[in-house]
């Protein structure tokens, strides 16, 4: 057989694109009561056999049928018959090699995926199904990553001990601590908590857990065997290929009807092995090879699709236009993103938008990649460099955040803002207006040890996702238990938390984040036992006041549409910029529609003309201090009627109000958020910062530093 490198050629060759790229969309089998038909795209296919099984795996064999040879590329076999639960594979030969496939277009499949299965989805479908949608869009995103196992595996949960670690357990809805029936788990907490998002790692068919095994097997999952099928050890009988599909589509409906989008992790960069179902089909098209013959392994798993390939990218596309209309799913995470093409996630988030509205469909992923990649044809990576070559409502994972605030989640060794890092204020600034605003020609920002690539090319925050936590890297409890004193560590953890959700752009964060979840200092738990990577439910009932806090501040979160703004215009929100060691301030229009702060004053106070509510008070403008330094700053305030919505030790909404006036105390290694009932008049507040967009945002240097001055004396009047 040719070799990687010969098959490159081959593929490249004006011949092979004119006569076998297959356009249409109806590869794989389609199964109805009006009959089953099978397409396979195999192009160097000599012949192809069609060999039908009675079950997933065994010596069951039905029957064999010659498949045949259609126009570019196409094997094709129909019958009348619905064979709905019958399992198949393929036998090809290639260049004088019998070989052996599954689909790799397979709806539904048997027992680790080995055979595939042929599916009427409508018989699939549960009760109510048709019925169902996601709830409408909030004021804000705030994602929560959880795994479908470490989810419900904790037996303090309350969960069946039957759906412990499978798709069921999100069904049910009043679970509680050890069945108490007093602390919510599972559902009804994260109700309670206030996410508006969940996003599921890897619930694809994948090929790291025997689905025969032991139920304590754990993977993280990113390990891709059938990419449209659901993965069977999180089912309650992963032989029969429909019974994952109907229980996947009970969790998203269960989901939903809780009040919460559904977004999937997917991994189109890279497969299990080389010896997947794409080899054996079409060896080496969906690939990448170097130059020289290597194989391309950016993904730091043995290799990586080719995304810029057209087959390939049909079938990346075709494949998520698949998951959110069979399951209703709301959203994609793409792992390692920048090993994706500009074009493909272009072209999927238009098809989206055709489909569905512009932006419905949430789309974002890890602009970057573990290594070198061949990408060909001149196509260029999705990644952090070329963010302003992404269509704006495709997200960004920023570490550039999430490395200013908590510090090198390479370098575990290495702070960041709130645990004592000297020099990131600038970087925190421009954390907190989302990387939108242009640093100036020839300047650079460091969030950590290299300089930020998107610092001045973000469209709008819509491009951002903030956080500190993911399931990659240490938790944020173990994070700063490596970097800070013990006596800091809740403390810190709230002012972490504080920061990310006072930053524009989405917000983000690993399940458990908020009561101090520990994987006890592991980086990289994605094959470690359950028992260390499972969600600890108790702990969320002993750290009940992190769990408040994070509450309070989601809660105040969705009430600030000053940093909920995803638009390109939502830079010019903030203004009144400061920066000195260890202390960051600024401030935030908070009007739901931005109008001139001018005309805000004129009218008078916390009344606007864009029919924001005229009349009705609200918080029209913000001030958000961080200060991680061990000493109490005090500010001056501008105008009247300001009061304190969250400091370093409460977040809470529903609290009595906290007026203040003329000065405020932010407290040491805290996050302070002030809301004011004027936009303008009382707010003495000049122009040019609100109006620049950014580059003089930081320019009234003279007002900040005689705030800054009269702290500095109120300091010292306290000492004395």
């Amino acid at each position: 057989m040719k070799t990687a490198l010969e098959w490159k050629k081959y593929y490249s060759s004006p011949g092979f694109r004119d006569n076998f790229i297959y356009r249409e969309n109806d590869l794989g089998v389609s199964c109805t009561e009006k009959g089953t038909s099978f397409k396979l795209w195999s192009p160097s296919a000599d012949s192809v056999t069609l060999n039908l099984y009675r079950e997933g795996t065994g010596d069951c064999l039905l029957g064999r049928v010659s498949m045949q040879r259609e126009d570019r590329g196409v094997w094709s076999w129909k019958t009348e018959e619905n064979l709905h639960g019958v399992y198949y594979d393929f036998e090809l030969e290639i260049e004088g090699e019998r070989i052996f496939s599954a689909d790799p277009r397979a709806k539904a499949c048997g027992l680790n995926g080995q055979r595939s299965m042929a599916v009427d989805l409508g018989k699939t479908d549960p009760e109510g199904w048709e019925k169902d949608q996601a709830p409408a869009p909030g004021t804000e995103r705030i994602i929560y990553e959880l795994h479908v196992k470490e989810f419900s595996w904790d037996p303090s949960g309350g969960f069946p001990e039957e759906y412990r670690g499978k798709y069921k357990a999100f069904t049910c809805a009043d679970t509680t601590l050890f069945g108490d029936g007093v602390h919510a788990t599972g559902i009804k907490y994260l109700q309670e908590l206030g996410v508006t998002h969940v996003q599921i790692m890897p619930s694809y068919d994948y090929g790291s857990v025997n689905e025969a095994g032991e139920e304590t097997e754990f993977n993280w999952g990113y390990d891709p065997v059938n990419y449209n099928v659901p993965e069977g050890s999180y089912s309650t009988d992963p032989a029969h290929g429909e019974v994952r599909i109907r229980e996947m589509k009970e969790m998203i409906q269960a989901l939903h009807r809780a009040g919460f989008r559904v977004i999937m992790d997917v991994v189109y960069n890279h497969t299990y092995s080389l010896d997947s179902w794409f080899q054996r089909t079409a060896p080496w098209y969906f690939y990448r090879v170097f130059d020289d013959g290597r194989i391309s392994n950016g993904s730091a798993c043995g290799n990586d699709v080719a995304s810029e390939r057209e087959m390939c990218a049909d079938y990346i596309l075709n494949s998520v236009l698949y998951w959110t209309e069979e399951y209703h799913i709301d959203g994609f995470r793409f792992d390692l993103m920048g090993l994706l093409d500009v074009e493909l996630m272009n072209r999927i988030r238009r098809e989206l938008d055709l489909r569905y509205g512009k932006g419905e469909k949430i789309l974002f992923g890890e602009p970057w990649s573990a290594d070198v990649t061949a990408m060909e044809g001149g196509a260029l990576p999705a990644s952090k460099k070329n963010i302003a070559l992404l269509d704006e409502n495709i997200g960004i994972f920023c570490d550039d955040t999430r490395d200013a605030i908590k510090g090198s989640a390479l370098k575990t060794h290495l702070p960041g803002f709130v645990n004592g890092a000297e020099g990131k204020e600038e970087a925190i600034l421009e954390s907190a207006g989302a990387w939108c605003r242009d640093p100036g020609e020839g300047r650079e920002i460091f969030a950590g040890e290299e300089a930020s690539e998107i610092a001045g090319k973000v469209k709008a925050p819509s491009q951002i996702i903030s956080y500190v936590s993911a399931h990659d890297n240490q938790t944020l409890w173990d994070k700063l238990d490596e970097t800070a004193p013990d006596q800091d560590r809740m403390r810190l953890n709230r002012m972490a938390a504080a920061m990310y959700m006072t930053c524009q752009g989405s917000l983000f964060f690993l399940s458990g984040e908020e009561f101090a979840r520990t994987k006890d200092g592991h980086d990289n738990t994605f094959d470690a036992p359950i028992s260390l990577n499972r969600l600890d439910w108790k702990k969320a009932w002993e750290e009940s006041a992190l769990v408040e806090y994070y509450k309070g501040l989601i809660g105040l979160r969705k009430k600030l549409p000053g940093l909920c703004d995803k638009s390109s215009e939502a830079r010019k929100r903030i203004f009144h910029m400061r920066e000195e060691a260890g202390l960051v301030s600024f401030m935030v229009d908070n009007r739901k529609k931005r109008d001139s702060l001018r005309k805000a004053g004129e009218n008078g106070a916390g009344q606007t003309e864009d029919g924001n509510g005229a009349g009705v008070p609200g918080w029209q403008t913000l001030m958000v201090i961080y200060n991680r330094r061990e000493s109490p700053a005090v500010f001056e305030l501008p105008g009247e009627g300001w009061e304190i919505l969250c400091d370093g030790e409460n977040s809470c909404l529903w609290q009595e109000k906290r007026p203040v006036e003329k000065t405020v105390t932010a407290m040491p290694q805290s996050v302070t958020v002030l809301g004011c009932l004027d936009a303008g008049k009382n707010v003495g507040i000049a122009m040019e910062d609100m109006d620049d967009g950014g580059r003089n945002g930081r320019g009234n240097r003279r007002k900040v530093r005689k705030a800054a001055e009269y702290g500095e004396r109120q300091e010292r009047r306290r000492a004395v």
